[in-house]
C-alpha cells in the first residue's frame, strides 16, 4: 500500500470507529418526513397525470 493511501485511510478509520450518531436527528422524524414528502410527490404526480 502506498503512503498516500495509508495516510488517507488513517482518518477514515478513525471516523468510522467514532459511531457517527448525531443526537439532534431523530431517525423516526427523518423517516416519517421522507415518507410524507414522497407521498406528497406521489399525490402531485398522480393528479397531473391526465392521459
Amino acid at each position: 500500500m502506498s503512503t498516500v493511501a495509508a495516510s488517507a485511510l488513517t482518518p477514515l478509520t478513525a471516523l468510522a470507529e467514532g459511531g457517527g450518531h448525531h443526537n439532534s436527528l431523530s431517525p423516526f422524524l427523518t423517516g416519517f418526513g421522507a415518507l410524507g414528502g414522497l407521498l406528497i410527490l406521489l399525490l402531485i404526480v398522480t393528479r397531473f397525470n391526465r392521459d
